[in-house]
């Protein structure tokens, strides 16, 4: 099983490559990819050292599964040639999540989509896939009519060059590279990807349209604003949910318990006498946060209440990584489905 990672050298190529490892991936030969620049370097995995090599030297070797995280004018470019070789190509960016002819995929919720013919798979927007995680089994019980979520997103999401320009403005320097418009460090910014005509961003777009074509439904409502925050690593949203069925709180916590992925730590379980799962070093977190989701696969879902405004709604808070399950560990699963599948 030859496995290329394009965009090997990245912060989420790097975090494919310790997923693969960790979740002992198959991989008879790692092929790491990045640009000309980078070509020739060393990359280690699995106790073995392995050279970096350009886009059409990967072709070459014939992997059988791609994984890419090298920005969307990479994946145009390079995805239908890894295609055309008969390379099952899993893409983190956003260049074919919305094309009508390539499937969007979150194992656990639509897994069942993929078939012989998907050579290009699109991974979704990394704030997309927590929120769809924690929610999906909720609208398949109670119907999700409106979905109004903000979003708390950590810099690791813009790469590398945010990661030095928070470091720089930490330590009182010059920052070398500017990542944003303003400063990050003790501030917050309203503005994540390009504004569009609408005044919404394209990264609150994604989460409207990725949420109705993984989920299947075109009717669901999605209200989104992003916010950048000075935080390394983990992303937080805000969620309320109107749902079209009644219920009451106990089948709220039901579902997101029996939800595959998702972990419930909530102070209300502490009140009804149900101890919330330990993370990290500290006993009886009532609450998710990035602090400690660093490094975890699972979605963190805590402050379930319901919404005294509204006839059928809740509130909710969903913390995870986002470039483990926001964007890594997500494609690898994607892997392991096609596997599954036999489709490679």
């Amino acid at each position: 099983m030859k496995i290329a990672v394009v965009g090997a050298t990245g912060l989420v190529g790097r975090n494919m490559l310790r997923v693969l490892q960790e979740r002992n991936f198959p991989v008879t030969e790692l092929i790491p990819v990045a640009s000309e620049k980078s070509s020739g370097s060393k990359i280690e995995f699995n106790g073995k050292e392995y050279t970096v090599c350009t886009p059409a030297q990967a072709i070459e070797k014939k992997p059988a599964i791609a994984l890419f995280s090298a920005g969307s004018g990479v994946s145009k470019e390079w995805a239908p040639e890894f295609a055309k070789a008969g390379c099952r190509v899993i893409d983190n960016s956003a260049c074919w999540r919305m094309d009508p002819t390539k499937k969007l995929v979150i194992p656990e919720i639509n897994g069942d989509v993929l078939e012989k013919d998907d050579y290009i798979i699109a991974n979704p927007n990394c704030s997309t896939i927590q929120m769809l995680v924690a929610i999906a089994d909720l609208h398949k019980r109670f119907r999700i009519k409106r979905i109004v979520v903000s979003t708390y997103q950590c810099i690791t999401g813009t790469g590398k060059k945010a990661v030095d320009q928070m470091s720089a403005e930490r330590e009182g320097k010059a920052s070398p590279v500017q990542a944003y418009p303003y400063r990050i460090d003790l501030n917050l910014l309203p503005h994540i990807d390009v504004f569009l005509e609408n005044g919404y961003t394209k990264e609150e777009m994604k989460m409207v349209n990725e949420t109705r074509k993984i989920m299947r439904d075109e009717s669901i409502r999605v209200s989104p604003t992003a916010i950048r925050v000075p935080v390394l690593g983990g992303h937080a949203e805000s969620i309320n949910l109107e749902f079209a069925k009644s219920f009451e709180m106990e089948e709220i916590f039901e579902t997101l318990r029996g939800t595959a992925g998702v972990v419930v730590q909530d102070a209300v379980a502490v009140e009804n006498g149900e101890q919330p799962q330990a993370i990290g070093s500290v006993e009886n977190l009532p609450y998710p946060m990035p602090l400690f989701t660093k490094d975890r696969d699972e979605v963190f879902v805590g402050r379930i209440r319901r919404d005294p405004s509204l006839e059928n709604g809740i509130n909710l808070w969903c913390v995870a990584d986002n470039l483990r399950k926001g964007a890594a560990t997500n494609a690898v699963q994607i892997a392991e489905l096609l596997i599954k599948k036999g489709l490679v």
